[in-house]
């Protein structure tokens, strides 16, 4: 099977380049506004185009790029509308992720949850910020993938695909870890009671507190309010 630098053997030519490309775009070494050149990013991977354009398309169906006739691929970025609008969904998704979830969850899961929410809280503590997100993630995926509903799970991860390169820069929307912690704790407390309902709407309420910051002008922090130069090609 062919390989090549960055691939992995196991797979597919695009599905490498596939992977590549979004780990790239997700950590922000493809900035949102980027032009992907078929010609030249083939050339720098070492594959046809063939591969690079059906890993394009995948990316363009996870709303990762954005393909127009006369740019090509472009990483797609987020508008401020558009972010408050995928918290608004992911509000729902994690919502019902929890009311299906909590039913279901068994001691190994209870306990993994509150494994997360002492790592929180150490991560806090010894300023790891970066950290305190991954982990943050890690404990909301918990309700998502043990919701056992394959069509939801599907959903939030596009979502949170498209999503991620602003949620690594948003804790500013937050509050403070704290207080991010203290919410945490409370779902955790609602869980362990077997209160789905109670748990659901605490989620809720956790999730639409970056949501009223983002729709505020300390939002701003976020967002490049420059509008794109014009198009001026022919």
């Amino acid at each position: 099977m062919t390989t090549n630098s960055f691939g992995v053997q196991n797979r597919t030519l695009w599905e490498q380049v596939f992977a590549h490309l979004r780990e790239e775009i997700l950590a922000n070494r493809l900035a949102p506004g980027t032009e992907i050149n078929e010609v030249a990013f083939a050339r720098s991977l070492g594959v046809s185009r063939g591969p690079l354009r059906e890993a394009l398309g995948r990316l363009a169906a996870e709303g990762l790029v954005t393909i127009t006739p006369r740019r090509g691929a472009v990483v797609t970025k987020l508008t401020r509308t558009e972010f408050l609008e995928a918290y608004q969904v992911r509000e729902a998704l994690e919502s019902l992720a929890v009311k299906l979830a909590v039913p279901r969850l068994d001691d190994e899961r209870r306990a993994h949850l509150h494994a997360l929410s002492d790592e929180m809280v150490e991560c806090a503590q010894s300023g790891d910020v970066a950290e305190f997100f991954a982990v943050n993630r890690r404990f909301h995926d918990v309700f998502v993938q043990g919701s056992g509903n394959a069509r939801l799970q599907e959903m939030h991860s596009q979502l949170m695909a498209q999503m991620g390169r602003l949620m690594n820069t948003s804790h500013e929307l937050r509050g403070g870890l704290e207080q991010s912690i203290a919410e945490h704790q409370a779902i955790l407390a609602a869980v362990d009671a077997g209160d789905a309902e109670r748990a659901a709407r605490l989620l809720e309420e956790h999730i639409e507190v970056p949501q009223r910051v983002l729709d505020s002008a300390e939002g701003d922090v976020l967002f490049d309010d420059e509008p794109d130069p014009p198009d001026t090609t022919d």
